[in-house]
């Protein structure tokens, strides 16, 4: 294992926790938030964030749990209710996954990111894995 894999690693169960934390109190966090929250380091560390958002949302997909990854939004990626969404990779990796078959954003994919964030709450809050 190289040390830039051990840091990764590291990385990651620090993410999960934090998500896990979100899930417990019923509540999404953004990127930025998320990254201060973990003390992610930079440079470019949001770009890096999202890379291990999308190796979580793998894993979780594979493993056929809910995505705790969906619980992490962009601040300028909002539903038309307002409320926060992950950025269009996050769609368009349930698209490649198979898990959803609709546009990067608009209502479909709001009713998609509603439908994740809710059963990741209903999982992640009283599961650890």
């Amino acid at each position: 294992m190289s040390p830039s894999d051990s840091d990764d690693q590291k990385q990651m169960a620090a993410l999960r926790q934090a998500l896990r934390v979100c899930a417990a109190a019923g509540a999404t966090v953004t990127y930025r938030e998320l990254a201060q929250r973990i003390a992610f380091p930079g440079p470019h560390s949001i770009h890096r964030l999202t890379l291990l958002l999308e190796e979580m949302i793998r894993e979780d997909h594979a493993a056929q749990r809910p995505l705790l990854a969906a619980l992490a939004v962009s601040r300028a990626q909002q539903s038309h209710a307002g409320q926060g969404m992950p950025g269009r990779g996050f769609f368009q990796l349930l698209n490649e996954l198979g898990r959803y078959t609709g546009p990067d954003q608009g209502p479909e994919a709001a009713a998609c990111h509603l439908r994740e964030a809710e059963a990741a709450f209903a999982f992640w809050s009283r599961n650890e894995v």
